[in-house]
């Protein structure tokens, strides 16, 4: 599977070179992010073709690096089926089984579920320049083992904030106490009647800190207020002011 999975990967790559001509994605998947709970069996997630032709869709999970290949790294879970064919108008289920490994205990752990959509095969006339575009969805899966202290809901309230100097400059950094994985879509420091934004956002590991780049802000703040927004486990945006320092 291994050897397939590069060629395919390498085909796409090449395919994607040789026109103008562009196909627009059709999988969409059913959800934004996944939680697996330790003692669940399996998860599953649902796939589905919108698009008017038929679609290949390759599936794999990595640790965090875009550039993992499907079977590049040994990971805990298996995955079925890693290759489908979803017709027109028509779903596919993923299955999703851990199968233990080495993780930890602790805290949760993150991995990245990869959704590869094949480009169909070209209809048009000899000679002519296509430009197929294989579409690739990268989804946090989160493996949470049972009886975690606290409870995801309430994980955010647990992080302290911090303006220390950094490589980069000035940062607000970000420290969390609690044994979730906590992702930021908004990150903003109001100090001395300034308003210092961060455009990326990020996400804090379990017991783990995160700086958090500031437009503008060049000087040490020692006093202010931190507002954010936080994703559930469901991909809702929360609201979530802190006092910097506390």
């Amino acid at each position: 599977m291994k050897t397939t999975s590069t060629h395919l990967l390498k085909g796409l790559l090449l395919s994607a070179l040789l026109g103008s001509n562009v196909a627009l994605a059709s999988v969409q998947v059913a959800g934004t992010r996944f939680v697996y709970p330790t003692a669940e069996r399996e998860i599953t997630v649902g796939l589905t073709n919108s698009g008017s032709q038929p679609a290949l869709v390759q599936t794999w999970l990595d640790k965090g690096d875009p550039a993992s290949t499907p079977g590049a790294q040994k990971l805990p879970f298996v995955i079925v089926p890693p290759l489908m064919r979803i017709e027109p108008g028509k779903g596919q289920t993923l299955r999703i089984a851990y199968i233990g490994g080495d993780v930890p205990k602790d805290r949760e752990s993150v991995y990245w579920l990869n959704v590869l959509e094949v480009p169909p095969k070209s209809a048009s006339a000899p000679g002519q320049n296509v430009m197929q575009i294989a579409f690739r969805s990268r989804l946090k899966l989160f493996l949470r083992p049972s009886d975690l202290p606290g409870s995801p809901e309430k994980a955010a309230e647990q992080v302290t904030w911090e303006v220390v100097h950094a490589a980069q400059g000035y940062v607000l950094r970000a420290h969390n106490k609690a044994r979730y994985n906590i992702s930021f879509s908004e990150v903003a420091l109001n100090a001395g009647g300034q308003r210092y934004a961060n455009i990326d956002g990020g996400m804090v590991g379990p017991s783990g800190t995160f700086d958090f780049p500031l437009k503008g802000l060049s000087s040490n703040v020692a006093s202010g207020e931190v507002d954010s927004r936080w994703i559930s486990d469901y991909g809702n945006a929360n609201a979530q002011r802190y006092s910097l320092g506390q």
